[in-house]
């Protein structure tokens, strides 16, 4: 897997032994405090103690491309999501990773404890699986994830406009996409460049400032 991030910013580009490659459109999976650990997790499975881990993530954190270039990279089998998925696939699922030695990654929304298993022994062997957990992105992470989107929509932005949004949303992946799909629409609807004018607008029309960060919000 590739894992890029600007030369200069707190984002770790982290030479990965695997090899692994996105096949995702937006340039690669970026690495940052949030989901290193996880990354580097996925990247040594062969140190895991049981032949299998779970990966969760909130929604939009790059879990699921995780998951596929796991798969491609070690030949493992990746249960995603979970949630929905039966028991008896699961427990044939885990039990063939033993067999073969071909890791098993699950992944999902939330930890074991809270997944409604009824098979007592598939309940007991996910308790003994390692769990790992993206977090939502730090502000450096999330200022690149948002110039990424924009480029990847080809919004016409200000150049400074990443930085200004990053301290007034909520700081989750949700949000990022929210925040930007409400842009590129402004964008496109009015035919012009998003300006922090525009930007501080569109924010206040559609209700996206993060509740804790309304006192970094512009007042001129």
């Amino acid at each position: 897997m590739t894992a890029t991030a600007p030369s200069g910013r707190n984002v770790a580009q982290l030479a990965l032994p695997l090899g692994w490659d996105s096949d995702d459109d937006s340039g690669g999976f970026l690495v940052g405090t949030s989901n290193v650990e996880a990354v580097r997790h996925l990247e040594h499975h062969a140190t895991w103690p049981v032949r299998a881990s779970v990966l969760v993530g909130p929604a939009g954190s790059g879990k699921s491309l995780l998951g596929r270039a796991f798969a491609q990279a070690t030949g493992g089998a990746v249960i995603d999501p979970v949630e929905g998925t039966p028991d008896h696939a699961i427990f044939h699922a885990w039990n063939a990773a033993q067999e073969t030695r071909k890791p098993l990654l699950l992944i999902a929304s939330a930890p074991p404890a809270s997944w409604p298993v009824a098979l007592p022994d598939l309940r007991s062997r996910l308790m003994a699986a390692p769990v790992v957990i993206i977090g939502e992105p730090d502000d450096c992470l999330a200022l690149t994830l948002i110039e990424r989107q924009f480029a990847a929509r080809a919004t016409p932005v200000a150049p400074d406009l990443a930085g200004y949004l990053v301290p007034r949303i909520e700081r989750s992946y949700s949000a990022i996409h929210r925040v930007v799909r409400a842009l590129d629409e402004a964008a496109l609807a009015g035919h012009r460049r998003i300006g922090i004018r525009t930007a501080r607008e569109v924010l206040f029309a559609h209700d996206l400032l993060g509740t804790a960060r309304r006192r970094t919000k512009d007042t001129s």
